[in-house]
């Protein structure tokens, strides 16, 4: 992470805390690393749900081939920075059926199927419409991905049809006339840092996505990988090799994209926490101290409805400790602290037991790889604090890329209208 601490320090004590940042340089090469390591062999998917915020979608959108959306909203967003429909992807189970008319009526790039009942209402609105609306069928492998942080496959799941029913929906989806079958998509685990399981699960697509190929008889323009990469939040993990998992898949998407049927296939990995991870920190003040049955518990003015991640309740099975770093002091010497939030829950816990450079008062802290799944992803509205800023650091220019009205303080008056002040 380039931001230095003084710079933290000298946005803290003009605008507050909480507040979320971007390290716009380190979000560029992210990107750079991964069209050196991956660019012969795929294009990239940015996952808006990684983080929406409109200055970073703007920021990404000259390095991603696609943007991967999960909501009608997102599709919104993205067509708000000027970005065609057609390279928007729209994913995710549950799609009311205004946002597949809407996703429809959009001439979206394509709407990912997944189930039967969506490609019915799908195929309705494009018939109804005048338009045949490009769609890749979702697959759940019948098996799940070793190694993974979560793993979606190999289950009882929402996404996309099971691997042994795909025989079946593909003749179903030939009958429907408002669809064109153009690609096939798996993302079956996320949060992985073994880059041989990484490297054997899209092996594993590829054998799917052959067999699936060949079951509907078509030369697929778009395969999307669900990628899955992972990132070190805890302390002693290692950061993914990314050049092993490029060494682990090469030769079998070569051989691939080698074969007749797909020579002219788009192979894409859909990624979102690798990318933008790394380059965001919280950033939070410490506003109490005590001493607790021989715990240092430190008060931040972060909670778990700022960053619900960090916190350990997003698909985390045991709760570890982020990397965190003592911005205002970080050489002094260490001590063991429980890191507390200001809600009123006995859940509200950021670390427990973490070495850090002496916490006291008045400190400020930046939780880490803090860019994806943090402000968007929590219950921000939990006992009505005010959301963290948002700002994009881009060089020495500091953008305000806050969003929500909720980061500022608020007053009811005697009308029941609310005087807003920052």
């Amino acid at each position: 992470m380039a931001i230095s601490n003084s710079k933290l320090v000298e946005i803290a004590a003009a605008n507050g805390t909480p507040f979320y940042i971007f390290d716009a340089a380190a979000i560029r090469d992210r990107f750079a690393q991964l069209e050196q390591t991956f660019g012969a062999l795929f294009g990239v998917s940015y996952a808006v749900k990684a983080n929406p915020n409109l200055e970073l979608l703007r920021l990404v959108d000259p390095f991603v081939a696609t943007f991967d959306v999960s909501s009608y909203k997102e599709i919104e967003r993205v067509l708000a920075i000027g970005c065609p429909p057609e390279r928007i992807t729209f994913s995710g189970p549950a799609k009311r059926e205004a946002e597949v008319r809407g996703a429809v009526e959009q001439r979206i790039g394509e709407l990912v199927v997944e189930s039967l009942h969506e490609a019915e209402v799908a195929s309705a609105h494009a018939v109804e419409l005048g338009v045949r609306q490009p769609i890749l069928l979702r697959i759940n492998p019948a098996s799940g991905p070793k190694h993974f942080g979560v793993s979606f496959s190999g289950r009882a799941s929402q996404f996309g049809i099971d691997e042994e029913e795909v025989g079946q929906a593909l003749s179903r989806i030939a009958q429907l006339p408002g669809l064109e079958l153009v690609g096939f998509h798996i993302y079956s685990g996320t949060n992985s840092l073994n880059p041989e399981a990484i490297a054997d699960n899209m092996t594993g697509f590829v054998r799917i996505f052959r067999a699936a190929s060949e079951q509907a008889d078509i030369r697929p323009r778009k395969l999307v990988f669900g990628a899955g990469f992972g990132l070190p939040y805890g302390a002693a993990d290692e950061p993914l090799d990314i050049q092993a998992v490029a060494a682990g898949v090469e030769a079998t998407i070569r051989e691939l994209k080698a074969e007749p049927r797909f020579q002219s296939a788009e192979c894409v990995l859909e990624m979102g926490r690798w990318l933008v991870g790394p380059p965001g920190l919280l950033v939070t003040a410490v506003v109490g101290e005590k001493e607790s049955r021989g715990a240092h518990m430190r008060l931040c003015d972060a909670g778990f409805n700022n960053h619900l991640a960090a916190f350990g309740m997003m698909g985390t099975v045991i709760k570890r400790n982020w990397r965190i770093r003592n911005v205002s002091n970080p050489n002094a010497a260490t001590d063991k602290y429980t890191l507390v939030g200001p809600l009123c829950t006995s859940i509200d816990v950021l670390a427990t037991n973490i070495e850090l450079p002496a916490v006291r008062r008045g400190d400020l802290l930046a939780v880490e790889n803090s860019g994806a799944y943090g402000l968007t992803a929590s219950p921000t509205r939990f006992i009505s604090h005010p959301e963290p800023r948002e700002y994009l650091l881009d060089g020495e220019t500091l953008v305000d890329a806050t969003e929500s009205e909720l980061n500022y303080w608020a007053e009811i008056d005697r009308t029941g209208r609310l005087k807003r002040s920052a």
